[in-house]
């Protein structure tokens, strides 16, 4: 929200320097995130007479131009006569008339808001002299044209008493000699008095201490004259979603440019000179923070213009060119014939004012803040209008802007009123917000000891109606409030509240801490786990990623999941996120090509975050859908020559980081029967089932670690050499793999082959390895070498690595083989398996 200072010095005084006043706004009114000094870039237009205009001797298009700046400008070459000379190419310049000068030295307003600052010199043009340069509206910065010079007109009216002369300032006459103030518009979220200069004027009063009063065009609702010469019928069908619809015919007006005041003032205030009427309501807006429209009267089909629900499948074109297909949940601007704008967000096409325009219709309305934000992202329009009414504007302020609108076109475009004013309202008195409130109510809050009259003060200096002794029995010594129209977001005492402690100023508040008892919170062991998951994974050279909670319908199907059995968002933030995932893995696995085309050709990318399945539901709360806390983990080598063995058991080398694998139950996907888990289905159909293992609990998949399917790959465009893990994060709760201290003695190693049953797993081979040395006092890890299979054999080889480990001596070599034939002798009894 760019706030012009000047304009706040209209209406009410400003004593503090530009620095402390920033200072106050961010700290009791919202965050400053720009401060733009727009005298600096105007301090060298200077408004002059061309006194003199003949054609340059050596170019067709070009002018040798005397000027009068009335010697103000130092430093200059100039005539006998105290003239200046300036070489100018624009077609409608002459003499007699007022131009603005930028003289040598100056830098052109227009460059402030490119890359490099454009500093005009005296140079030669063609074999004369040019001292600067006449500039026109596009360099000025105040509009698009370049077609001409920008003209003067002595006899306009302006809003300050400057004359037009030679050698005035020209940001002084037109109000540029400025500081703007640009404050985040999140911090005005609900309040959208704010989104308007008299607003941002009304709470820079109050944050200074001093009394504000609104300007009687903004308080006293008006009384409007009838009208005639159009005919005009208005209708608003739409009662419950546009609380109110105002509007009235305008004839006989004259579609120019706008006034240079006008111009100016939209420039400081952040807008764009296009004509004089479009110019006119969006001054009012910036004004008053209520958005307006004006229609062509001659292009509404059958002289009608109202508003109601949508039907689905129409259609309307808006002014931004495109078509929209609306549903049966937009507002809509009608006439006679059909949507002529979409409520709140944009006018349409069809109905906009041109330059032929001579007849208008103007309208003020009040949309439903909910409807129209829901439009506007439902179509991806986004306008200044849909910017202010998404924050619930007052509709009690309809009548006066309308008014104010009335005037405005009049004094800018002439014309007259040509029907009566039409206003649709369901606005009624005891809407308006009121109630009592205790000082000790406020001050217990704040920690404060602020008396009534404080208070009160604090409170009427930005208009709200106070009573103190009103005559009600049961609410003796209380304040009385009644909030102002504009003040929507008043509802509960404790808005109040907030006022009174923002316009006193937090930073004033004592910093005491308030007087609780306090105990320490437990600790929270899901947040404990997620935090050494995170930990490990990372030492273990692993990245974490934040993946959005929704995704595309495609992402679920080229993981083989179904989308029926997630939660479709029924108003998207994008069309690319409809769907609450049902797993992680999908997310991870659509970041592996792109981190591949990027150059990254090892890597491993693990997340923790929530999942939803449709049907389970929370079991504290039936009606809620059930929350998993999820870690899944993708690691892809572009190049697997550099990487050894299968991917399967790096995988599962990263899930031995945050899991004891001897404490889960660990079974082949191919040998579980996954048709009585429906759950696990959607978690494993991503995963090979003959090179993937999950991990059970109560006949149910809590987890899974493998490989892809073949067609998983292909739909990612995912490496050969890619494999990875998903498991429930209540499975890892208690259940984290412990670490003992280092031996100072070194290790001794043995490689083991057996030779056992096709139908063997490599966990029943390590499984009675530990059971043969559970007596032990020795430490052992045994980690898979190889294992190998014939083709059509009815035996493989197993091979493993076990290291041997004592924490209080050095092995001997007799001792290590010792230990090697105890536990083969025990592999080969229990498994009937031998030794090669």
């Amino acid at each position: 929200m760019k706030v012009s200072l000047n304009t706040v010095k209209q209406y009410t005084e400003v004593n503090l320097p530009v620095d402390e006043l920033v200072a106050k706004i961010s700290s009791q009114l919202g965050g400053v995130e720009e401060v733009i000094d727009l005298a600096k870039r105007y301090e060298g237009a200077v408004v002059v007479k061309v006194v003199e205009c003949i054609d340059h001797p050596n170019a067709d298009r070009l002018h040798v131009c005397k000027i009068d700046d009335d010697g103000v400008v130092l430093d200059i070459e100039r005539d006998e006569n105290g003239l200046v000379q300036v070489v100018c190419g624009a077609p409608n310049v002459h003499a007699d008339m007022f131009v603005v000068w930028l003289p040598p030295k100056s830098t052109v307003p227009s460059s402030y808001t490119e890359k490099e600052l454009f500093v005009l010199d005296a140079r030669e043009l063609r074999g004369v002299m040019s001292n600067g340069m006449l500039a026109s509206a596009k360099e000025l910065g105040i509009g698009d044209s370049h077609d001409g010079i920008l003209e003067i007109d002595p006899s306009e009216w302006r809003p300050n008493d400057v004359e037009i002369k030679p050698g005035v300032s020209f940001a002084k006459v037109y109000g540029l000699d400025d500081t703007i103030i640009d404050i985040e518009n999140k911090m005005f979220t609900h309040r959208p008095d704010l989104f308007g200069q008299l607003g941002v004027a009304r709470e820079i009063a109050g944050i200074q201490h001093k009394q504000f009063t609104s300007p009687e065009w903004y308080t006293t609702q008006p009384e409007f004259n009838n009208g005639d010469g159009l005919m005009l019928e208005v209708m608003n069908e739409a009662n419950e979603k546009v609380p109110r619809f105002m509007a009235v015919a305008i004839k006989n007006i004259t579609i120019k440019p706008s006034p240079l005041w006008l111009q100016c003032e939209l420039v400081r205030l952040g807008g764009k000179p296009i004509n004089n009427i479009v110019d006119v309501t969006n001054y009012v807006m910036l004004l008053t923070a209520q958005p307006t429209h004006a229609y062509d009267y001659d292009k509404l089909r059958g002289h009608k213009l109202g508003t109601r629900m949508a039907k689905k499948g129409e259609s309307v074109p808006l002014l931004n060119g495109k078509t929209y297909e609306l549903t049966d949940d937009d507002i809509i601007i009608v006439d006679g014939e059909g949507p002529v704008g979409l409520a709140g967000i944009m006018g349409g096409g069809n109905s906009e004012v041109s330059n032929d325009t001579t007849n208008l219709v103007l309208e003020v309305a009040n949309f439903d803040m909910y409807t129209v934000r829901k439009s506007s992202m439902r179509h991806g329009v986004f306008t200044d209008a849909l910017t202010r009414f998404n924050k619930g504007q007052s509709a009690r302020q309809n009548a006066v802007v309308l008014n104010l609108l009335m005037k405005s076109v009049f004094d800018v475009a002439g014309g007259e009123q040509a029907s009566d004013v039409h206003d649709f309202s369901t606005l009624h008195e005891e809407d308006e917000s009121t109630a009592f409130i205790e000082a000790k109510f406020i001050n217990k809050r704040l920690g404060l000891q602020l008396a009534d009259e404080e208070i009160i003060r604090l409170l009427e200096n930005v208009e709200f109606e106070i009573c103190l002794d009103c005559d009600d029995s049961r609410h003796s010594g209380a304040i009385h409030y009644s909030a102002p129209f504009w003040r929507t977001d008043i509802e509960l005492p404790e808005d109040i509240v907030e006022e009174v402690g923002r316009l006193y100023s937090f930073d004033k508040l004592p910093r005491e801490l308030p007087k609780r008892s306090t105990k320490p919170a437990p600790k929270n062991k899901k947040l404990a786990t997620a935090q050494t998951i995170r930990e490990r994974l990372a030492k273990a050279g692993a990245n974490e990623v934040l993946t959005y909670s929704f995704v595309h319908e495609n992402i679920i199907k080229k993981a083989g999941q179904d989308a029926v059995h997630a939660y479709k968002l029924s108003n998207a933030l994008s069309p690319d996120l409809q769907f609450y995932r049902l797993s992680l893995t999908p997310s991870l696995l659509d970041k592996v090509h792109m981190n591949i085309r990027a150059g990254y050709d090892q890597f491993a990318l693990f997340e923790i975050n929530k999942v939803h399945y449709k049907g389970e539901m929370d079991a504290e709360e039936p009606d809620v859908p059930n929350e998993d806390s999820h870690v899944a983990l993708v690691l892809a080598y572009d190049d697997k020559k550099k990487i050894p063995g299968s991917s399967y058991y790096h995988a599962r080398k990263y899930l031995e980081q945050i899991i004891d694998i001897e404490k889960i139950n660990l079974v082949a996907l191919e040998h579980f029967d996954i048709s009585k888990d429906e759950w696990g289905m959607q978690l494993t159909s991503a995963y090979e089932p003959r090179r993937s293992a999950v991990i059970v609990k109560d006949d149910q998949i809590w987890g899974v670690v493998g490989e892809y399917k073949q067609n998983v790959r292909r739909a990612f465009k995912l490496p050969d050499f890619v494999a990875g893990f998903e498991v429930h994060q209540d499975m890892l709760i208690g259940a984290e793999t412990t670490y003992a201290p280092l031996s100072r003695y070194p290790s001794s190693e043995r490689d083991i082959c057996f030779q056992v049953a096709q139908s063997t797993q490599y966990k029943e081979v390590t499984g009675s390895v530990k059971e043969a040395l559970k007596d032990e006092v020795i430490a052992t890890a045994i980690s898979p070498v190889d294992i190998y299979q014939s083709a059509d054999s009815a035996t493989k080889n197993i091979t493993i690595r076990i290291r041997f480990t004592s924490h209080n001596k050095t092995l001997s070599g007799d001792e290590v083989t010792a230990l090697s034939d105890k536990l083969s002798n025990y592999v080969v009894q229990k498994l009937n398996a031998q030794i090669v």
